[in-house]
Order: C-alpha cells, then sequence, then structure tokens
C-alpha cells in the first residue's frame, strides 16, 4: 500500500487541507463570539450552512455515481478557494451575512468533496488495505487538526483574524494541486451498458441497496451516536472557555481529542485481531457517553481534558471501522449515492444538535445538557443492540482473502 502514490497523494492533500479547514474553523468561532452573543443565534448561523448540504445531496450523489471522482474532487476544491473569499469579505465588512455565504458555499462543496474521496479511497487500496487506509487517513486529518488549531491560536495572538483565512485559501490551493495528480482508474469492470444504467439512476436507489444490506443500514444508524457529542463540539469549547475562564483550553481541547483520536485508529488495528466487529462499534459507543457523563465536572480541567481523551480514543476505534463495512460492503456502483447520503444524514443530526445544544445552553447549561446528551447516547445504543439481535443482523463477516487464522481478522 506504501508504495502506492494515490495513497502518499491523499494524504498529503489531507494534511495541507487539513490545516486550511481547522485555521479556518477556528477563525469563525472567534468570528462568532465577537458578533453573535447568544449560543442558540450561533448554532442557527452555523446550521444554515448544513441545511445547505442537505438540499445538495441528492444531487451531489447522483454526480459523483455518474461522473469520474477526479474531477468532482478538483471542482469542489475550486469551490472552496472561492468560498474563503466569502470570509475575507466579511472580516472586511464587518458583515454577518457575507459570513453566512461563506458557510453556505464551503458545505455545499464539503457535500461533493467528501462523499467522491470516500468513494475514491477503495478504488486505490485493495480491500485488506483499508481499515489501514481509513485509520491512516483520519489519522492525518487528526494531526492536521491539532496542529490547525495549534497555529490558529498562536496566529490570533500576533497576526490578524484575516490571515487566518489567508492560510486557508493557500491550503485549498496546494490540496487542488495534488488533486490534479491523483491517477485512479475508474474503469475496472465497467460496461458500456453498465454505464448506461447508471446514468439512468437517481439518488432513490440506495434505498432498496440498504434494505438489501442491513449489516450496511444498521452501521449507518451506529454512526448516528457520536454525532450527538460531535455536533455540539464547538459550542461546548466555547462554554468550557468561559465556566473555566481560559483561552487556552479550548487549543487543548482539541489537542488531548486529537492525539486520543491518533493513538485509537492505530490500536483498532490490534483490537481488531481479538475483538468482533459488532464489539468496537457497540463498545465505543457506550464509551461516546461515559466522556459525556465526564463532563458534569467541566469546572476541572483535569476532568474535562480526560473526558475528550476517552473520546478521541472511542472514536479514533468507531469510524475506521464502520468505514470499512460501508467501503467493503455496499457495491461500488453505489458509493457515491451512499456517502452523499451518510453524509446528509450527518448534517441533519448536526442541524438538530447544533440547534438542540444552543437552546440547552442558555435554558440549562453545559452540565445539565452533558448529563441529557449521555443518557440519549446510552439509550441508543441499547435499542440499537436490542435491534440488532431482533433482526439476526451480523455485522461480521468472514475475510474474504484466506488468511493464517481467520479469527485473528474482522471486516
Amino acid at each position: 500500500m506504501w508504495r502506492n502514490r494515490n495513497v502518499w497523494i491523499i494524504l498529503t492533500g489531507e494534511m495541507i487541507a487539513g490545516l486550511g479547514l481547522w485555521t479556518g474553523i477556528i477563525g469563525n468561532l472567534e468570528f462568532l463570539q465577537e458578533k453573535i452573543p447568544s449560543d442558540f443565534v450561533k448554532a442557527v448561523i452555523l446550521s444554515i450552512g448544513l441545511l445547505a448540504g442537505i438540499i445538495a445531496g441528492p444531487t451531489a450523489g447522483r454526480i459523483i455515481d455518474q461522473s469520474r471522482k477526479k474531477t468532482v474532487l478538483i471542482i469542489a476544491g475550486l469551490g472552496r478557494m472561492i468560498s474563503v473569499l466569502f470570509m475575507l469579505l466579511a472580516i472586511a465588512t464587518g458583515s454577518v451575512w457575507w459570513m453566512i455565504a461563506f458557510i453556505v458555499s464551503i458545505q455545499i462543496s464539503a457535500t461533493f468533496y467528501f462523499p467522491a474521496l470516500q468513494s475514491a479511497i477503495p478504488l486505490v487500496v485493495k480491500d485488506k488495505d483499508l481499515l489501514t487506509m481509513n485509520g491512516m487517513h483520519m489519522n492525518v486529518a487528526t494531526i492536521a487538526r491539532v496542529a490547525g488549531t495549534a497555529l490558529a491560536g498562536i496566529m490570533l495572538v500576533y497576526w490578524s483574524l484575516a490571515s487566518l483565512y489567508w492560510v486557508s485559501l493557500l491550503a485549498y490551493g496546494l490540496l487542488l494541486f495534488f488533486t490534479m495528480a491523483l491517477k485512479i482508474d475508474e474503469g475496472k469492470g465497467s460496461s458500456q451498458a453498465g454505464n448506461e444504467k447508471r446514468e439512468k439512476s437517481g439518488f432513490m436507489d440506495v434505498f432498496p441497496v440498504l434494505k438489501a444490506y442491513p449489516t450496511v443500514g444498521m452501521t449507518l444508524v451506529m454512526t448516528m451516536i457520536p454525532l450527538l457529542f460531535l455536533g455540539s463540539f464547538n459550542l461546548i469549547v466555547i462554554n468550557l472557555s468561559e465556566i473555566q475562564d481560559s483561552a487556552s483550553i479550548k487549543g487543548l481541547v482539541y489537542t488531548f481529542e486529537g492525539i486520543a483520536f491518533m493513538i485509537g485508529s492505530f490500536a483498532v488495528k490490534y483490537i481488531a485481531r481479538k475483538w468482533k466487529t459488532t464489539v468496537i462499534l457497540f463498545f465505543f459507543a457506550t464509551m461516546v457517553a461515559v466522556a459525556e457523563f465526564m463532563l458534569y465536572f467541566a469546572a476541572s480541567m483535569t476532568i474535562t481534558l480526560s473526558a475528550f481523551a476517552v473520546l478521541g480514543f472511542a472514536l479514533g476505534c468507531f469510524f475506521p471501522t464502520a468505514m470499512v463495512i460501508f467501503q467493503k460492503q455496499m457495491p461500488k456502483e453505489f458509493h457515491g449515492r451512499f456517502f452523499s447520503f451518510r453524509n446528509m444524514l450527518e448534517r441533519v443530526m448536526f442541524q438538530i444538535v447544533l440547534l438542540s445544544t444552543g437552546a440547552f445552553l442558555d435554558l440549562v447549561g453545559l452540565q445539565t445538557m452533558v448529563i441529557i446528551f449521555g443518557v440519549i447516547s446510552l439509550s441508543m445504543t441499547a435499542i440499537f443492540f436490542i435491534q440488532m439481535k431482533r433482526r439476526n443482523i451480523i455485522l461480521d463477516e468472514p475475510e474474504i482473502e484466506p488468511v493464517t487464522n481467520p479469527a485473528a481478522e474482522i471486516v
């Protein structure tokens, strides 16, 4: 796998783009904190971009399946660069409306970019390398997040807010350069008749396929559990900073969570040799709820950072495992529509969680909110486990390629 130039191009591009993404996100939080006093109004503004992504989702999925993945990635990359210009205008004019234009445009670009990338990964690596590739890709994204947030913090001290977005613009430009260097063979096994059939198919065709592959459907539903925490992440970080009266806690939270995520994504390959896929997914979904309960002690920096470390390790094990199930068990001709549908579903959840978080923080405060979220996460985990047993859904399957010790391998 490491001799594959496409792997290095994807990982290097992700590192550079991640630096730009996270400097921009910290800039967004800083801009919102300056302009908008209410947590709920902040949540509404952030949710507008998610709504735009939901609306664009069906079109994105259909286009990704009917087009070359590289072409979609390039056009989405250009869209990201254009969107940054809107944020520079927002800073220059002090207008929240230009920021909304930025959020909408960059979310639409992401609606095309990420499903196309997720569809391209199985085309550039072998099935047996998917868990390693997904873990490494998420690791690189996490390193970029830690480095990007640290860089943004330093830049805010010494430079202007606009400088963060100039860094983002440069990073997205470099990502575009790396994307153009990709060589993806998308023609293997595809016939003219198959291409014509795919062109006639629509976004709604993904639903019968999900019904035919209940393992994929159950895993998709399982991924909604961590989103309760992730959707409220940025607003929680802002509130922790206010509760502890510390600006540095923002960077520390991202650092602890990011490092733990990297450790988890490395560890999951070894955990998978002893634990079944089902155990991995349900155990680490439970650990996400544990991390939420720990934030009840938000006034303690030690417990707060421990909570985000638990969250990071759990996510580092959970998401690469779930992604392998999606990439291996969902037919490749439906990858674009499936990953677009998944992103739409995530955006709907983020929208609900963002608005709920803003309202909860204004009404009951952080500590009561995290207890409510923890109870919801545990309840969802229990309900999904019962449903899986009742419907006899098996998340594990035998490894396709022969191995010395099949019991030590997972999908």
